[in-house]
């Protein structure tokens, strides 16, 4: 695979502005990982007119490779907010065969590291995501809609899954319930009873939502750490609105609203109410509860 590809990447690793040059080659049949293709090289450049550009190729021997050119903000965004995790798996499990100024040896160490700021960053992203499907999965249940909410109860259990893994530290990868069952049992039994239960759907769905509202609540603190640090850098009320334009809330602000109304839900927040032109009608702010 690599002397096919070798012309390709030497062009790019003549370029100062190529950072680091990685190859995924595929390592049995059925290969996700790298789309299916036998080898995927990923290009980190510094600067690009194009954020991402991707080709196709197919060689003599009927193999086939995928060639990637990504800018390091994409990259970088990739990482930090789970925006395409094979990239980051490429990153992780992929072959360094160039290497400007250790950018990629760096890059690797970092994601071993999970500093603890993004940490907290994607803490919150799949936490908005887990308290919205979990909402929905108790409407659908709520409403006889048995099968629908048995689709939510496993999506909820998901983000709790790739929660749990960022919790110890690690990056969640495509075979999350791989991770979890080495790190965090309470979570990995949660979804081996619900998968493998014998009662009938209404009855497990109702106890999985009792038990999952109950290890939700437990982690609800930390997983929201880091719109609480945002919120307590000043005493004034804060509107929805307000929050929502943030730069920092960016990442997770299509589910700030399920997010805020399970951490006024668990007392986390509390609400105020500021006056407005209308008669008896007003502004809803929201403060941390100390």
């Amino acid at each position: 695979m690599e002397r096919y590809l070798r012309p390709i990447y030497q062009e790019h690793a003549s370029d100062a502005n190529t950072l680091g040059i990685i190859l995924m080659e595929r390592t049995k049949p059925n290969s996700p990982v790298t789309d299916n293709f036998d080898g995927i090289l990923l290009i980190i450049v510094q600067n690009a007119e194009q954020k991402w550009q991707a080709k196709h190729y197919e060689f003599e021997d009927e193999r086939s490779a995928a060639v990637h050119v990504v800018s390091e903000s994409v990259l970088m965004e990739w990482i930090d907010t789970s925006g395409y995790r094979r990239g980051v798996e490429w990153v992780i499990y992929g072959r360094v065969i160039f290497d400007r100024n250790e950018y990629v040896y760096n890059l690797k160490d970092q994601l071993r590291d999970f500093p603890s700021e993004k940490r907290d960053l994607r803490k919150a992203i799949e936490f908005g995501k887990l308290v919205k499907s979990f909402s929905e999965a108790k409407d659908l249940y709520e409403t006889n809609e048995y099968k629908d909410a048995n689709s939510k109860i496993l999506y909820s259990l998901h983000y709790l899954a790739r929660l749990a893994v960022i919790e110890k530290g690690y990056y969640p990868e495509v075979t999350v319930w791989g991770q979890v069952k080495q790190i965090d049992l309470e979570v990995y039994k949660l979804y081996e009873e619900f998968i493998e239960s014998r009662e009938e759907m209404k009855k497990r769905i109702q106890l999985m939502l009792l038990a999952m509202d109950f290890v939700i609540s437990n982690r609800a603190k930390t997983s929201v750490k880091h719109l609480l640090e945002i919120m307590e850098k000043r005493e004034d009320p804060w509107s929805y609105a307000q929050l929502k334009i943030l730069p920092e809330t960016s990442s997770y602000a299509l589910d700030l609203t399920a997010i805020i109304s399970f951490m006024v839900e668990k007392d986390l927040l509390a609400t105020v109410k500021q006056p407005t032109k209308g008669i008896g009608v007003y502004h809803r702010t929201y403060v941390v509860n100390r």
